[in-house]
């Protein structure tokens, strides 16, 4: 059965969501996708901030994260939720971190299939693709100062 309730976006802590945040990713990227474990479980997810989405009932469907240095990672959405807006939730919620944290700009890892998506929230390629865990991708980056779709502009 798929659940069709509202979601909600929020910050968690490493240790406090640990089992819903690998849950997600073990998911999408091990099961789906093939990742192996060793590559998806780097050791630095305690040093992140984590985003994690969930229905209304708080059954996990999609999270991220962004590192200290900036970089955006480990976007995952459930199947049955994605084209839903889930990911441009998570992603507008790592990117107003990445302001209160004074990033001038952050920068991820797109799947090439997902390229189109972070386009539209103001990514721009950096680089020629290039496989990660056999998968390809492509570099991009932004600045943290302009607004995702849907999200107010700040007055300047």
């Amino acid at each position: 059965m798929i659940d069709h309730s509202p979601f909600t976006v929020r910050r968690v802590e490493w240790d406090d969501a640990i089992g819903a945040l690998r849950s997600v990713r073990k998911t999408v990227f091990v099961d789906e996708q093939s990742v192996p474990e060793h590559l998806e479980w780097d050791g630095i997810d305690d040093q992140c901030i984590h985003v994690l989405a969930e229905t209304s009932a708080r059954h996990p469907i999609g999270t991220g994260r962004l590192l200290p240095s900036g970089y955006i990672g480990r976007m995952a959405v459930l199947k049955p939720w994605r084209c839903r807006g889930v990911g441009s939730a998570l992603l507008t919620a790592l990117l107003a971190a990445a302001k209160e944290l004074r990033f001038a700009s952050v920068q991820l890892s797109a799947q090439t299939h997902a390229i189109g998506f972070y386009r539209r929230h103001g990514f721009e390629t950096v680089s020629e693709e290039y496989l990660d865990a056999g998968i390809p991708h492509r570099a991009m980056r932004r600045p943290t100062a302009i607004s995702s779709p849907g999200s107010a502009q700040s007055p300047t």
